[in-house]
């Protein structure tokens, strides 16, 4: 290998357009998740389609110890359901922590444990208790998969009582 020196940059990091506001998005996730932190802002070299010289280019990031890259692309891209961040939770307390960060700071509810930050990107609060219900199959896992349907946060008290029949 001779004096080539190993990049400690990640193999693979997930893209994440934004329009122009990668940097307070980076911040709010590494505020609000364990194991995630900014670390890095790149301004722009020369002026682009999304932007001016000077501005924030991107963002390197970390949610729970994912590698992300945040690009200020503009408005012509938006976030879709398509994407989504998965957060497996131990108890409701912090099933309703991430929850009602993540809504209360202008993001929305959706169903079935989903919400929305308020960049447009979609987050899955998702309790072990849930997941371990469904991978049970059966009975049990229908019952708990019915009992998730008309959820829009999860509530495992319910999903629990459910399991049990």
């Amino acid at each position: 290998m001779g004096n080539r020196i190993k990049s400690m940059k990640p193999k693979n990091t997930i893209c994440l357009w934004f329009d122009q506001d990668a940097l307070d998005a980076a911040r709010f996730y590494a505020s609000t998740f364990p194991d995630s932190e900014v670390t890095a802002v790149h301004k722009a070299p020369a002026d682009y389609p999304g932007g001016k010289a000077g501005e924030v280019l991107t963002v390197e990031f970390t949610v729970v110890g994912i590698p992300c890259l945040g690009l200020n692309g503009g408005p012509e891209f938006k976030p879709s359901e398509a994407f989504s961040f998965q957060i497996a939770t131990d108890d409701q307390a912090e099933t309703d922590r991430y929850w009602n960060t993540i809504v209360g700071n202008g993001g929305q509810e959706s169903a079935c444990g989903w919400c929305k930050d308020r960049w447009g990107l979609s987050w899955q609060i998702t309790p072990r208790a849930l997941t371990e219900a469904l991978g049970r199959g059966g009975a049990e896992a229908k019952r708990a998969f019915e009992a998730m349907m008309p959820m829009k946060k999860i509530d495992i008290a319910t999903i629990e009582a459910a399991r049990r029949g």
